[in-house]
């Protein structure tokens, strides 16, 4: 039997026994990243004598609003600066050491926690006995502002730092929750996807998981120079230079927020993009993700990656504003690092359901296809298709973005709450990539008896749909996959 109290390195922590799982809550695994701490790299927690309590979660980084109600379901979190905390789900009636399933949640970089209730690893771990681990990290300019070339402690990419220093503290501690630190996968959704592949390139995270899954997500990275020139604009917004840039360190978060999210607006405008993401930095991120593991930077790492079928119908719906093409085309251009997408214009429509496909094949299937690719020759990789969509429903008619998490969850208490039946064709779904991601988690391979599943390789293209009836498909959609390549 599971114990609600285990001791990690820093002192004792005291859990809750919940339906045959045993969760801790708020767990810190870096020292809070403020004052002469902000901007620069994680440092380990401080001790503490006693027992911490652990049944609560911990406050989640600072971020935009939750305009639409969707991100914490009516919880009210708590939002601090304070924010580097995990959480660990562990089977209660199980003794053996189990493999660690560590999630990145997404939300470009800007939003999102580890303790959203649609990450709940309740489902995971009891049924598909495995330790589920969620961790936050600093999001927008707090955790992506390109500060390095500053030198005085400024780090680049200190989100990204905060990842390796949540997976380094699941090296030294997880044996206590139950888990085996020699079978870690890391796995993320979106900008969780995107940190994957950037941990897939980072020195500093080599040897500190053994699987890789990336969901709807590949290489992103800014070029170090446009990182300064964000950086630049955020410190003229403040008043600041590279002479009075230490105060930063000093000026209410608040006031940081606001000037960033000022800046943003002034480069983006109304066109899908990220100003705060993964820069290129010698000292934490040395080469874009997909170059990195071109040259072999997670050689031996199995890879498990793929996309939702209508991902772009996330982010444009019907009577949203829609920005004109080009303007769409120069964002996906500078996004993607690629000079001109123009010829592949005439191909999707100027309306909101045209720029939805465009986003969805070039975004997020043409990245994830191109990183796949990259990684032949360095370790196995498998890819799937999220198909599945919900008859009638407002937002899940169709596979769009993030659709396919609470499957691979097993989370249906949240699907029920966004006021879905969960029927035995639904639940069949579930339990189908539930036992995929495991049966990785365990071996490496997705691979068992009730869903076979080839690796991917570039002369058949095997790829898992995702549907009513999961399936095999050689080279989905392989004329659309040439002409957006």
């Amino acid at each position: 039997m599971r114990q609600p109290e285990a001791s990690t390195r820093y002192g004792i922590v005291r859990g809750t026994e919940e339906e045959g799982v045993v969760i801790w809550r708020g767990i810190p695994f870096a020292a809070p990243p403020v004052g002469e701490l902000r901007f620069a790299a994680p440092r380990p927690p401080s001790s503490w004598e006693g027992i911490r309590d652990a049944s609560s979660f911990g406050p989640v980084s600072l971020q935009p609003p939750d305009t639409r109600g969707t991100r914490f379901r009516g919880q009210q979190p708590v939002f601090s600066e304070d924010c580097l905390h995990l959480n660990i789900w562990s089977p209660a009636e199980e003794d053996e050491s189990l493999p660690v399933m560590v999630w990145i949640h997404g939300g470009t970089f800007l939003t999102g926690s580890g303790s959203q209730p649609m990450f709940d690893g309740s489902v995971l771990a009891s049924e598909s006995r495995v330790v589920v681990v969620s961790v936050n990290y600093r999001l927008g300019p707090l955790g992506f502002l390109h500060l390095s070339p500053l030198g005085d402690g400024f780090v680049s990419n200190a989100g990204l730092l905060d990842q390796v220093a949540a997976l380094e503290w699941v090296q030294g501690n997880i044996a206590a929750f139950g888990g085996d630190p020699k079978r870690v996968t890391v796995f993320g959704e979106s900008a969780g996807s995107m940190s994957v592949a950037a941990l897939l390139a980072m020195p500093s995270a080599r040897g500190l998981f053994a699987r890789a899954i990336m969901q709807s997500g590949a290489s992103q990275a800014l070029p170090p120079e446009a990182g300064s020139a964000i950086a630049a604009a955020l410190l003229a917004e403040l008043g600041l230079d590279r002479s009075s840039a230490s105060q930063l360190r000093s000026l209410p978060a608040e006031s940081i927020l606001s000037a960033a999210f000022a800046v943003a607006q002034r480069l983006t405008g109304d066109s899908p993009g990220m100003v705060f993401q993964p820069v290129v930095d010698p000292a934490t991120l040395p080469e874009e993700p997909i170059l990195a593991v071109s040259g072999g930077s997670a050689a031996g790492v199995p890879l498990l990656i793929g996309t939702n079928s209508h991902e772009g119908h996330y982010f444009f719906r019907e009577g949203t504003p829609v920005p004109p093409m080009e303007k769409s085309l120069r964002a996906l251009e500078q996004t993607l690092g690629l000079s001109d997408l123009s010829a592949l214009a005439p191909y999707y429509s100027e309306d909101w359901e045209g720029q939805a496909g465009m986003m969805t094949d070039l975004f997020f299937w043409r990245s994830s296809v191109a990183f796949a690719e990259s990684y032949l020759g360095h370790g196995p990789v498998w890819m799937y298709r999220f198909d599945w969509g919900v008859e009638d429903h407002t937002l899940l008619s169709k596979a769009v973005h993030t659709a396919e998490i609470p499957y691979v969850f097993g989370n249906m208490d949240f699907l029920r709450t966004l006021g879905i039946q969960v029927t035995p064709e639904l639940q069949s779904l579930s339990d189908a990539m539930r036992s995929a991601w495991t049966a990785f988690a365990y071996s490496g391979n997705p691979d068992c008896p009730a869903l076979l599943w080839p690796e991917y390789e570039t002369d058949e293209r095997a790829t898992l749909i995702f549907d009513e009836s999961p399936a095999v498909v050689k080279d989905p959609e392989s004329e659309k996959r040439k002409m957006i390549f």
